[in-house]
């Protein structure tokens, strides 16, 4: 089934148009802003309108081009998202594999258009780089410019010291071939090298209205209205977090509580938790589990400089200096980039709640 339609982001539709219609359009955008307001979405949407054949304005909706990019079809459209790192051993087995991976990513989504975040411990690794400059060199199969769409770039780098991926993607973005329009999308772009956000120009997107939230969930996801409301309530103007808001979320925020409570208890809690942490298999769960502490501490924070916060903030959390919670919130974010090495998440869970002890509870 072809993708589900774009919901807001008007005025960034409107500056995308007119730069497209003036011949203005910078040939690398980065489009930053929370996860699951439609970064990508919007992206395809940019990628649709520079190949339909249909008279300026939006999308028509209707040529060949047009709907083969609504299909995910396009031969001209990339869209490269992260993937699991390839089991082949050889450079060219592993593109090869990773091309497969990003083609069975993109007939799921024709099957299954509301698609998540991608497991925690994928990326953009190198033999995504390859595939995607192999890809840039190529002469236009049958629009008039190949468009590459990068969803979640800040993934480019998949540890600490490994930047191949993201340096060989700078090469292109350096000097990119006439015919070719980069589409990058991110949620934190400080995790991009700074060459990289050098040489974009950035689009914010902002929340959604809960409204078009709402109309989204009953419309096209199937929701009650009562299940859309409540969704509505904790999902700060994203669709993608309303749709995750299911039992895998619950769990995860009830590890990531956990994960407080043992810090604040402290007397070795800390450290039961820690080795209570699932080992390797797990890592996925894992960095979910690190996002969800993030989001605890983000919503500590709020509440701590009188916001308000997006869900309740756990009893172990409340009347922290908000000091300490900025600085634990950074503390997970470097665990976060190191979860996606090959790390034991029991020692990394042991070394983070020593750290989260001493910014939270000194």
């Amino acid at each position: 089934m072809p993708l589900l339609p774009l919901v807001g982001h008007l005025e960034a539709r409107s500056r995308l148009l007119q730069a497209i219609t003036a011949g203005s359009l910078p040939q690398t955008l980065l489009l930053v802003g929370p996860d699951g307001v439609g970064k990508q979405r919007l992206a395809l949407w940019t990628a649709q309108r520079l190949v339909c054949e249909g008279p300026a304005g939006e999308p028509c909706g209707s040529c060949g081009p047009c709907k083969r990019v609504l299909n995910l079809g396009h031969p001209d459209v990339h869209w490269f998202v992260p993937i699991q790192r390839p089991k082949a051993g050889e450079p060219d087995k592993q593109v090869e594999e990773a091309a497969e991976t990003l083609g069975e990513i993109m007939a799921e989504r024709r099957e299954k258009p509301l698609w998540s975040l991608p497991d925690g411990m994928w990326a953009h690794g190198i033999p995504s780089a390859r595939l995607l400059l192999k890809r840039a060199v190529l002469t236009p199969a049958e629009a008039k410019r190949k468009v590459f769409i990068v969803g979640n770039a800040e993934r480019l780098i998949a540890q600490a010291g490994a930047e191949d991926a993201p340096n060989a993607l700078l090469k292109v973005l350096e000097e990119p071939p006439a015919d070719t329009q980069f589409l990058l999308t991110a949620s934190d772009p400080r995790r991009l090298l700074p060459t990289i956000r050098s040489r974009s120009v950035i689009v914010r997107l902002g929340r959604l209205p809960d409204a078009e939230v709402r109309g989204f969930l009953t419309t096209h996801a199937g929701l009650s209205s009562k299940v859309a409301d409540e969704r509505v309530a904790t999902a700060d103007g994203s669709i993608g977090a309303a749709l995750a808001e299911d039992g895998s979320a619950a769990k995860h925020r009830d590890a990531a509580a956990s994960v407080i409570d043992a810090v604040v208890a402290g007397d070795g809690r800390q450290f039961e938790r820690a080795l209570g942490q699932p080992p390797y298999q797990a890592r996925g769960d894992f960095s979910a589990m690190l996002d969800a502490l993030s989001q605890l501490l983000a919503d500590a924070a709020r509440e701590g400089t009188g916001g308000s916060p997006r869900r309740a903030v756990p009893k172990a959390l409340k009347g922290r200096p908000v000091a300490g919670l900025t600085a634990a919130s950074e503390l997970v974010m470097a665990a976060r980039e190191a979860a996606q090495g090959n790390v034991n998440p029991q020692l990394l869970l042991a070394a983070l709640a020593l750290d989260l002890e001493e910014a939270l509870c000194v």
